[in-house]
């Protein structure tokens, strides 16, 4: 049998899992299918799944080292044991964001977005970790996933951060963004 793949990541809705979806709104474009559960896994889904999003961590494309050691510095891995309350928000973006040069969405991203400096103000009390989907097939329905944790006495800042990004030019080239909102039972 082949190894799994360590970066990549199964999300699988259906009546299982550690999560509870509280949540599922389509920001923009359409909705995905109500669940009541969801597992974030590195192994296949299960066959009763209701919807199957896959991803891969992978190197920062848009940042540069002084931004990437600001991020070092403060950002913490998910999986924190106080961070009870999550978000899964699958987007993908235009195709003419993706006809832009690099240094262009880059210029867009940081320079006048200010993407990574409005998440370091957040940091560490919202985790945060990003799934490209776009490279691994022409299927996949995301360009990325954005997988958030906290605990929830910071669910207020969760909501200034994501209105802070959606409120930049960045965001105008999102064409499909769904946010669920997701509590991990206590044990």
């Amino acid at each position: 049998m082949p190894s799994l793949n360590p970066r990549l990541v199964t999300f699988a809705a259906g009546g299982s899992g550690p999560w509870r979806v509280t949540q599922l709104t389509a920001v923009c474009g359409p909705a995905l299918p109500w669940a009541d559960r969801l597992t974030m896994s590195a192994t296949p889904p299960p066959s009763d799944a209701l919807w199957v999003l896959r991803g891969a961590t992978s190197h920062q494309r848009y940042t540069t080292a002084t931004e990437q050691d600001a991020l070092a510095a403060r950002q913490v891995a998910p999986g924190r044991v106080a961070a009870r309350c999550a978000a899964l928000i699958p987007i993908r973006k235009s195709a003419d964001w993706w006809a832009l040069p690099q240094d262009r969405r880059r210029e867009i991203f940081e320079e006048r977005s200010h993407h990574t400096r409005l998440g370091l103000a957040y940091l560490p009390a919202i985790a945060r970790r990003l799934h490209h989907c776009r490279d691994l097939s022409t299927a996949e329905p995301f360009d990325f996933l954005t997988w958030f944790d906290f605990a929830p006495e910071d669910a207020a800042a969760f909501d200034a951060l994501l209105a802070a990004l959606r409120a930049t030019e960045e965001w105008r080239y999102v064409e499909h963004e769904v946010e669920i909102r997701l509590i991990r039972d206590e044990d």
